[in-house]
């Protein structure tokens, strides 16, 4: 199991945050996903480890990008 950190832009509001929840949570091998909001940090616990392009595309498809 892994854990990794990603910081994502744009996000304002709670609706913001389930959407990146959610897209990145449907990423194989994805276990648990915690976005703060204030911060923008999104920690992923997975096994295997997401890629960054995975990453970045589950969030691209949410409508936020990766810093």
């Amino acid at each position: 199991m892994a854990t990794s950190t990603w910081t994502v832009t744009g996000m304002t509001c709670a609706h913001c945050v389930q959407a990146v929840t959610d897209e990145v949570s449907a990423i194989d091998g994805v276990q648990a996903v915690e976005v703060e909001l204030e911060s923008g940090v999104v920690t992923v616990t997975a096994d295997p480890e997401p890629s960054r392009e995975q990453v970045a595309a589950a969030v691209d498809e949410a409508g936020y990008a990766l810093a």
